[in-house]
């Protein structure tokens, strides 16, 4: 946490312009659902293709009210993730019923069928071309500029890891592994795996929703495209990449997958290409994800 900290103090010495900073809020906001992501599918083992859905909710819930009603944006926001936290609760609870492939398939419907939603219903989203967003604004002050929305998702991703570490370390987080290991075992010791998959299902969902809400605040903007399973497989993608079972692999991944496609634009017709040989690359050198490898080879760890 304090290597962290001290990463997101430093940084703003090395970033020039307000290119540099939106890059670096990007990868607050995408670290953000990936910790919240890593909880459900690293250390609970479920699979989830449609997180971009409650990414996409979060922002619309927190747009409509401010834009449509008047509502101030610092109250549109919590109210829209306490609903999109509602909604995980109720979809959950039948869906997590199911295992595996079946799970990953759910979850996809559940997604594109937000996806779905947010692009019809144009009376109030505004339909494919997406609707503009009232500026966040915290006690009478406007917030404006990439300096202090840097600090704001600088806060917000510090709070997220927090809450996370906190959470695999209490009993809920021990169930959670126990689960991930074997869910028959964990119930032949008392474990209730419903109620816990639920929790962490619920949890990981409101995770997406404040970086979803944030988003949309930031940029001013959003479309249902926050919403679509390509979204979806890349903050899954980032999760394997910087190691599942692992908060800061889950960081890692955001950071490294947001800034290289950036880094990459310089070549052009080769960018995908080059892309694609880096995540096979790190699947054949580190197969647990980048965090945990290093950690197991240095012997430091990989939480």
């Amino acid at each position: 946490m304090l290597a962290l900290a001290a990463v997101i103090a430093l940084l703003p010495l090395a970033l020039s312009n307000n290119y540099f900073y939106e890059i670096a809020i990007l990868v607050a906001l995408n670290a953000i659902v990936c910790v919240g992501l890593n909880l459900l599918i690293g250390y609970a083992g479920q699979i989830s293709l449609g997180h971009a859905g409650f990414f996409a909710l979060g922002g619309y819930g927190s747009a409509i009210p401010s834009a449509s009603h008047g509502w101030p944006p610092w109250l549109a926001l919590p109210m829209s993730c306490a609903l999109v936290g509602l909604l995980a609760y109720i979809v959950g609870r039948p869906t997590l019923r199911l295992k595996g492939h079946t799970l990953a398939m759910a979850t996809l419907g559940l997604g594109i069928i937000i996806s779905i939603v947010l692009s019809t219903e144009d009376r109030i989203t505004g339909g494919p071309d997406g609707m503009a967003v009232p500026a966040l604004a915290l006690f009478g002050k406007v917030i404006r500029g990439e300096s202090t929305w840097y600090w704001i998702c600088g806060a917000a991703l510090l709070l997220s890891v927090w809450l996370a570490l906190n959470l695999i370390e209490s009993p809920t987080g021990r169930a959670l592994r126990a689960l991930h290991g074997s869910e028959i075992a964990a119930e032949t010791l008392g474990i209730d795996s419903a109620r816990f998959k639920l929790q962490v299902f619920v949890i990981s969902a409101v995770f997406a929703a404040i970086a979803g809400a944030l988003t949309a605040h930031y940029a001013g903007f959003i479309t249902p495209a926050k919403a679509s399973f390509m979204h979806s497989v890349e903050l899954v993608i980032m999760v394997v990449f910087g190691g599942m079972a692992s908060i800061f692999g889950a960081v890692v991944g955001a950071v490294v997958l947001t800034t290289l496609p950036q880094m990459l634009t310089a070549l052009k017709d080769y960018e995908m290409m080059v892309f694609g040989a880096v995540l096979i690359a790190t699947m054949v050198f580190f197969p647990q994800g980048i965090v945990p490898t290093l950690g197991r080879r240095l012997g430091w760890g990989g939480k």
